[in-house]
């Protein structure tokens, strides 16, 4: 395991080096969805130690059993308002808030836990059907909504392409969120940042280096394929 983790770092840092970035300003989130404790310990064992998780109760007996403060926890998955408050109490950073309805639900388990929640807004830049994510033209109006939410820090936006064989194809996606990303910058709303461009996985994450991604979501090229 040590030896892939080693691998995949080496193109991280080759994709960050080929475009002129700092490979340090580009982490790795080895999605860990239905791999079980036992399995995760060998990747933090290589040095990995922030996980993107998609289901909220495997994921919440996981990180019990594991109890390793080193690590931090990211739910990348669809978020269900219901199970806001679950979310609020296991997460560190939530890469997929789409809605005020939702957005407001976690402010207000954030609340009660007097605790800030960073978040990312999750963008549908296709427009794909099946999949969630704010539409380009209503994120900005969004943020501006979630900036008055106290218990709520927005770090930056994420996003998931349509799939392509050919990472290439995934490119204008990548750029089209790196300059929303920047539109948004330019309105200096208040309490929003935008550090964090959460996009790129296993197949096409050093394209999504290239055009400005600092959290690359990767699970197949660390634990295979899962049915």
């Amino acid at each position: 395991m040590k030896e892939q983790i080693k691998k995949i770092r080496k193109r991280i840092e080759q994709a960050a080096l080929s475009c002129g970035r700092d490979p340090l300003n580009v982490q790795l989130v080895a999605v860990s969805k239905t791999v079980s404790s036992k399995n995760v310990k060998p990747v933090i064992d290589a040095g990995v130690f922030i996980f993107g998780e998609n289901y909220i109760q495997e994921a919440m007996q996981k990180i019990d059993e594991i109890a390793d403060s080193r690590l931090s926890w990211h739910f990348i998955g669809h978020l269900q308002s219901n199970k806001a408050k679950y979310v609020v109490r296991y997460f560190d950073l939530i890469h997929s808030v789409d809605t005020l309805k939702l957005a407001k639900e976690i402010n207000r388990h954030a609340k009660k836990l007097n605790k800030v929640q960073n978040i990312l807004v999750q963008v549908n830049i296709a427009m794909e059907t099946t999949k969630s994510g704010v539409s380009t033209k209503d994120t900005i109006s969004l943020i501006r909504d979630i900036s008055k939410l106290e218990n709520l820090s927005v770090k930056g936006l994420m996003t998931m392409p349509p799939f392509f064989n050919q990472p290439e194809k995934v490119r204008p996606y990548f750029k089209a969120l790196a300059d929303l990303k920047d539109q948004i910058l330019k309105e200096s709303i208040a309490h929003i940042e935008m550090k964090e461009l959460s996009m790129g996985m296993t197949g096409d994450f050093e394209v999504a280096i290239e055009e400005g991604a600092t959290l690359v979501r990767i699970g197949t090229a660390i634990f295979g394929d899962r049915s």
